[in-house]
């Protein structure tokens, strides 16, 4: 699904649920950007599939007649829509606790805000709460993450400073972007290299500094063919995979312990010996655990966590 479908169909429930009368398919037309304001055949086709698409996923798109209105209205019931009280054990608790550090910053936030804000233009009443859950949010941890988005988004040229695996020096790369992935806990950037001149994928965490704009916003074009999830798997499928030795305090650092085989330490230490192909990925997962664990071999990896380590303070 692309982008902008997901925004749109997004937008749509978040407008659906806000409302505290239904809505006609004319008032949703200008309340949810995507839509076509100007095609009244192609914004009906575009409507009926999207409530088919909303509904077979299980989310509840309501249509209420009212004898006094020619048109029908459509509402999501937040009572339909919300799970039921779930019940969990530890350690699924934990396993969703771990997920939930994933959503951190508001990408989509805007755009829903537009929304609401067309819904409260036109008159119509909003239950800002009943929105409230839809507020997505991605924390990557990689600096360069939003900016990338950004441009993506606006089809805009950028430039930074990058650095190639297995070295210290910084490179500037000119870059016509494609799309931003992720995979197996790690992010890339999918694009054009006017450098290289040729299709690249690019770490994002060996991104150094800002991620600046370059030129005007549509300059970019995404050719119809590329698949760039599969050009970040082939990528990934060639890193040759290791093994790591991390000590780790007793009683902490549950990830590496769960990913990882663990064998009795000394003085309250245990050792993972866990499994990985990029360095810059497990040292990224490693600091968060600060002196709760720390790297005996490989030197590169080691090396990866003290320079994040370093960076964090400086």
């Amino acid at each position: 699904m692309s982008r902008r479908k997901t925004e749109r169909l997004l937008n749509l429930v978040i407008c659906l649920l806000a409302t505290r009368r239904p809505l006609s398919a004319e008032q949703i037309r200008h309340a949810v950007p995507g839509y076509d304001a100007g095609n009244d055949e192609a914004f009906q086709r575009m409507f009926e599939r999207d409530k088919t698409e909303l509904r077979e996923i299980g989310i509840p798109v309501q249509v209420h007649k009212d004898p006094w209105e020619d048109e029908p209205g459509y509402r999501i019931e937040r009572q339909a829509y919300e799970l039921p009280e779930i019940t969990l054990e530890a350690d699924e608790a934990a396993v969703l606790g771990l997920a939930a550090q994933v959503w951190q910053r508001a990408t989509l936030a805007e755009a829903a805000s537009g929304a609401l804000l067309k819904l409260r233009a036109g008159g119509v009443q909003t239950d800002e709460s009943a929105a409230g859950p839809l507020e997505l949010r991605v924390d990557t941890r990689d600096p360069a993450f939003a900016g990338l988005w950004e441009a993506v988004r606006d089809r805009r040229v950028v430039r930074f400073d990058y650095r190639a695996a297995g070295s210290e020096v910084m490179l500037t790369r000119t870059v016509e972007p494609w799309g931003v992935v992720s995979r197996r806990g790690r992010w890339y950037l999918v694009g054009h290299d006017r450098e290289r001149r040729a299709p690249r994928v690019f770490r994002l965490s060996r991104i150094s500094g800002p991620v600046t704009p370059v030129g005007r916003p549509g300059a970019v074009t995404v050719p119809d063919d590329v698949d760039i999830r599969s050009m970040v798997g082939h990528r990934d499928s060639l890193l040759p995979e290791r093994a790591a030795t991390v000590r780790v305090r007793v009683g902490t650092c549950l990830w590496l312990r769960q990913t990882g085989t663990v064998r009795p330490g000394d003085d309250g230490w245990d050792v993972v010996t866990l499994d990985f192909a990029d360095p810059e990925w497990i040292a990224g997962s490693i600091v968060g655990f600060a002196s709760d664990a720390e790297v005996l071999d490989p030197p590169d990896v080691r090396e990866a966590v003290i320079r994040k380590l370093k960076g964090a303070l400086a």
